[in-house]
Order: C-alpha cells, then sequence, then structure tokens
C-alpha cells in the first residue's frame, strides 16, 4: 500500500495540506456565507412569524372583548326593551282595568238606582196593599175610617217594620 509507505510521507501531508486550505477556503468564502445567509433569512422570517402570530393574538383577544361587550350590550339593551314592554303593557293594562272598573262602578250606581226605585215600588205597592187590606178589614168588621186614617195608620206601620 502506497499510503503507508514513509517515503511519502511528506508528500502527502502537503497535499492534505493543501487540499485542506483549499476546502476551507471554498466552503468559508462560498458555502458558509450562503448557508449564513440562509439561517439569517430563516432565524428573521421566524421572528416575523412570531411578531406576526402574537399580533394576530392580540387581535383575536381584542376582537374577543369587544365581542363579550357587544354581547353583553345586546343582553342589556334587550333586557331594557323588555323592561319598557312591560311597563307599556302594564300602563295598557292599567287603562283597560281602569275602564272596566269605572264600567263596573256606573252599571253598579245603575242597578242599585233601579233596585231603588224597584224597592220604592214595591212598598208603594205593600203600602197600596195594606190600605186596600185595611178598609176591607174594617168593612168586614163593621168599621168606618176615613181615607186619611187609613193611611196615617198604614204609614206608621209600615216605618215601625223597617226600623
Amino acid at each position: 500500500m502506497p499510503q503507508l509507505d514513509f517515503t511519502t510521507f511528506p508528500n502527502q501531508i502537503f497535499w492534505l495540506l493543501v487540499a485542506m486550505i483549499a476546502l476551507y477556503m471554498i466552503l468559508s468564502r462560498v458555502a458558509l456565507p450562503r448557508i449564513g445567509a440562509v439561517l439569517a433569512d430563516r432565524r428573521s422570517a421566524i421572528t416575523a412569524d412570531i411578531a406576526a402570530a402574537e399580533d394576530a393574538k392580540q387581535k383575536a383577544i381584542a376582537a374577543e372583548e369587544a365581542y363579550h361587550k357587544a354581547l353583553a350590550d345586546a343582553r342589556a339593551e334587550a333586557g331594557r326593551i323588555v323592561d319598557q314592554a312591560r311597563t307599556e303593557m302594564q300602563r295598557e293594562v292599567d287603562v283597560q282595568l281602569a275602564k272596566a272598573e269605572a264600567e263596573i262602578a256606573a252599571q253598579t250606581a245603575e242597578s242599585e238606582q233601579r233596585i231603588r226605585e224597584i224597592r220604592a215600588s214595591a212598598m208603594d205597592m205593600v203600602a197600596e196593599v195594606a190600605r186596600d187590606t185595611a178598609r176591607e178589614v174594617l168593612g168586614v168588621f163593621d168599621v168606618t175610617a176615613d181615607a186619611r186614617t187609613i193611611n196615617a195608620a198604614v204609614t206608621a206601620r209600615m216605618k215601625q217594620g223597617s226600623a
């Protein structure tokens, strides 16, 4: 094996050094700057992506807060509308109730007036029947009394009975 021949070692070492220096020069001047540029581009892209993701996260948090605020505002508005509608309905119910109560009061007053009229009419009829009956009874017993005396007796008795 010629590689293990000690006489060719200085020559092999020289070419080894030349090849290493050439490889170092090629790598340091061509390949490593390209690799460094690619790594720097990647690093800046990753940093930009992280910054964009953080910005998007902040925007999402702000949008979520705006959503929750809008939802709370909408719920509050709905509650206000419900309360307003309830108040309006209650007002309308109160108006209708007042109308109904007024109608009932008017009908009650009218009914009471009719009852008073019927009662007065009935009392007049009872007084008339009592007078007629008193005349007939007195006539059966052959007692004569004038109309004024009979009327006074019936009126006194009716006042006594109603008291």
